[in-house]
């Protein structure tokens, strides 16, 4: 089921690596065209335009964008009391990391009368984007509107696709998980029009455009949210799901394979990919892997996945060359299983998330270990921070001198200009250098 790619014996580049390791991925570039015009349609025609694309794509059109506080109020009501207490876990563990990381102002004082104060001011308001195409993701809920809440986002608004079995509203327990979080405004749209009607609004609907969409979505998300980049902030473009296994011969196969199976059923262009200096693990892996994979729930659209370019197995000469694998692969997750997973963690600088030992699987960080599921993915780990409360907060600088302290440093400033060919910058200065 797997592919393997064979690099034992050879020392590959960052470039070589980039160029045989399994990647899928999908191709924004490709659907930008068909994107562009919706959002340039609902930019022009707001909240109805959006809901004919709704009706179109989703086969369902709502009554309103808005979903009525009371329909929420019900889906809460009717939730199962074992997901509710589920929610109820996961909410707390996952609250109790956001709130840690949101940073204090820090003043740095360069000389008499000269500070620096670096303080942290909130996003506005915030567009946060719930899919629900294959699968109901009320995690996304919670991994979404947690940081924003935790970083003092002032207003935030919910979308999530239409469900025709639910009266054109978005799935109930994507409500009820809005319910629990004290979220009260939620859209009935999906897609790309729900991103360029997060970014636009709607005045004449009462719908309030946002400074910021953030969430995972398929390709025609992402590419809704590259034609908006810059009309409103965004997290990022994510892609399919993917998982990437850094495994020596003391990894437990049968561990290893449920593992990469769990992020293959997400979707056929889910990534599923075993790093290993270990031949024997990796037939185990192997026939592992095609045991369990034929009895999941969502056994085609796993085995579509697993046996996709963009999945494999990668066999190296070592475990040196396991971490520099992992590094230029840069999972959304990966997993560590060898012998020390602690010290090979501490090697690797690119991963979305990394989950050390066989007792910390994908899975626990996609619902409730704290850490957020919301993460870069197709590489882009290299460069790129998962959801956080950072998200949500802009760093801002107040700088203050007094006449003294800008005395001080006010010649190189005016010498500096002089050399940028700047000169009013520097009278700017002078001037003030002068007054008694």
């Amino acid at each position: 089921m797997l592919r393997v790619t064979d690099l034992r014996g050879t020392t590959p580049t960052t470039s070589e690596l980039r160029r045989l390791l399994p990647r899928g991925g999908t191709d924004v570039n490709a659907v930008l065209p068909a994107v562009a015009p919706i959002v340039e349609a609902v930019r022009e025609g707001g909240a109805e335009a959006a809901l004919g694309y709704g009706e179109r794509f989703d086969g369902v059109r709502p009554e309103s964008v808005l979903v009525p506080r009371e329909v929420i109020e019900e889906a809460e009501r009717g939730l199962d009391g074992a997901v509710r207490e589920a929610l109820h876990t996961a909410i707390g563990r996952i609250r109790a990391v956001h709130a840690a990381q949101k940073p204090e102002p820090h003043t740095t004082t360069l000389a008499d009368g000269a500070t620096v104060t670096e303080t942290f001011v909130p996003v506005a308001r915030v567009g946060l984007y719930v899919p629900g195409g294959k699968a109901v993701y009320p995690s996304s809920v919670l991994m979404n509107v947690i940081p924003a809440q935790e970083a003092g986002a002032q207003s935030m608004v919910v979308c999530s696709p239409p469900q025709a079995e639910y009266g054109g509203w978005p799935h109930p327990t994507i409500l009820a998980a809005c319910a629990l979080l004290g979220v009260d405004e939620v859209w009935s749209v999906g897609g790309a029009q729900a991103v360029a009607l997060m970014a636009y609004g709607d005045d004449a609907r009462g719908l309030e455009p946002v400074d910021m969409v953030t969430g995972p979505g398929n390709v025609f998300v992402a590419a809704a949210k590259r034609v908006v980049n810059g009309v409103v902030g965004i997290d990022a473009e994510a892609g399919p799901s993917e998982i990437a296994v850094l495994a020596d011969e003391t990894a437990d196969a049968r561990l290893v394979a449920l593992d990469m199976i769990s992020q293959a059923e997400h979707d056929e262009n889910a990534a599923s990919v075993l790093i290993t200096d270990s031949e024997e693990l990796a037939e185990r892996v192997q026939v592992s892997v095609g045991k369990h994979a034929a009895h999941t729930l969502n056994a085609e659209r796993a085995a579509s996945a697993l046996g996709g370019e963009q999945s494999g197995i990668v066999l190296v000469s070592d475990l040196d060359a396991a971490v520099a694998a992992a590094n230029a692969y840069a999972a959304e997750h990966l997993e560590i299983h060898t012998r020390n997973p602690r010290e090979v963690a501490a090697r690797i600088t690119n991963a979305g998330a990394i989950f050390i030992g066989p007792h910390t699987p994908v899975p626990l960080g996609d619902y409730a270990a704290g850490s957020n599921h919301v993460l870069p993915t197709s590489g882009t780990a290299r460069f790129n921070a998962g959801l956080s409360t950072h998200t949500f907060l802009k760093p801002v600088n107040l700088i203050e001198y007094s006449r003294e302290a800008l005395g001080e440093i006010g010649q190189d400033i005016i010498t500096l200009a002089a050399e940028e060919q700047l000169p009013a910058h520097g009278e700017a200065i002078a001037v003030r250098m002068e007054q008694e």
